[in-house]
């Protein structure tokens, strides 16, 4: 039987909703089944063929050839012979059901097709689009807000809501306000897609300054470590595979155009940027910017290391909360134990002066 206005709507809907015509075609083969089924009162296997060349729907039932006294979905040996003559037992009878109506039917189904089929392919569509995107970063705006959350417009149609604790201290929080957040998982309910956003994953800083620096892109500058406590201070290390290339000017920028993209983004979190070194005194040293070191004693077996500084600068080394140590330590790896001069001198605790240390190397070279 030809459908011309069927397969026309078919490639309308595809098309216009951006949805693959395949998948849209199964979600049609079951509505107009069950429509067929329901309008002829029919509940043999009943199956339906599109060739969309022809614009041509064929429906076939199948039925189980037996000897005799048929039951419902069989047909006997003679009446099978009578359309086929080489029929026999226990075959598969596949004899097409005239439907002089089906335009009609089809007519009838397809708005309950739409609704139940159509949502949800466009709900399996979203989720696609967005588990692409899981463990990334991407731009929504605040839709709507309450005390306890706001809702954040992911686009397709999809919100989200975050908590008002998961904001940073600084983020803006009203309608049309922009926000960056970070996917961090991404499932299918019964109810569709969700998607769960963060703006306190370290992660986020990371894809920041991913987005912000050409030389991370093609790999030239790698981000080593990084720590963060959102909302207040994050640490990163960054290395140049390439000797003529500067990891934390590049990070940085002129003038510090880049990192002000991502402190920007970051509603003025503030972000240190330090080169991480294969040497772990020099590392570690890079580490605790802007604290001042008198000496690092390293164990590279337990990557422990013992960090002397004056008495006057232990605080600023430990960092209020004990944050900037903190942060040292897990954006570089290494366990940091940070000692006052007085407190080394008590402890017995040997060093040598970095001073010493860079006098004798400028002498030796």
């Amino acid at each position: 039987m030809q459908s011309k206005e069927f397969f026309a709507a078919l490639n309308q809907i595809a098309e216009v909703r951006g949805l693959d015509k395949d998948k849209l075609l199964e979600v049609m083969e079951r509505g107009l089944l069950n429509a067929v089924k329901k309008e002829l009162d029919y509940n043999e296997n009943i199956t339906i063929e599109f060739n969309e060349d022809k614009e041509q729907i064929k429906v076939f039932e199948n039925l189980l050839i037996v000897k005799d006294d048929p039951d419902n979905g069989e047909i006997s040996l003679a009446e099978a012979k009578q359309e086929r003559k080489t029929a026999k037992v226990g075959e598969i009878l596949n004899r097409e059901v005239k439907i002089k109506e089906f335009g009609r039917i089809a007519a009838v189904s397809v708005k309950q097709i739409l609704t139940q089929g159509l949502k949800q392919l466009e709900r399996e569509k979203i989720y696609e689009i967005f588990k692409e995107k899981e463990n990334e970063m991407i731009n929504t705006k605040i839709s709507a807000l309450n005390k306890e959350y706001v809702t954040l417009d992911l686009g397709h149609d999809l919100e989200t809501s975050l908590p008002r604790k998961e904001l940073l201290r600084t983020d803006e929080s009203r309608i049309n306000a922009k926000l960056k957040v970070y996917v961090t998982k991404v499932e299918m309910t019964p109810k569709g897609p969700k998607v769960y956003v963060s703006r306190n994953d370290k992660n986020l800083v990371k894809r920041l300054i991913e987005q912000t620096v050409p030389e991370i892109q093609d790999g030239t500058v790698e981000i080593m470590g990084l720590a963060r406590d959102a909302g207040e201070r994050s640490k990163v290390s960054v290395y140049s595979h390439d000797e003529n290339v500067d990891p934390v000017g590049s990070v940085v920028g002129y003038r510090g155009q880049r990192i002000n993209e991502v402190l920007e983004a970051l509603q003025g979190e503030r972000v240190d940027i330090y080169e991480w070194s294969k040497d772990p005194a020099e590392l570690i040293r890079n580490a605790l910017e802007p604290a001042r070191i008198i000496a690092i004693n390293p164990d590279v077996k337990t990557k422990i290391a013992i960090v002397i500084v004056d008495d006057k600068n232990f605080t600023s080394a430990i960092g209020s909360k004990g944050q900037n140590v903190r942060l040292a330590a897990q954006s570089s790896g290494w366990k940091i134990d940070i000692k006052s001069t007085t407190d080394a001198e008590e402890m017995g605790i040997n060093y040598r002066p970095i001073d010493e240390e860079d006098a004798e190397d400028e002498e030796a070279t």
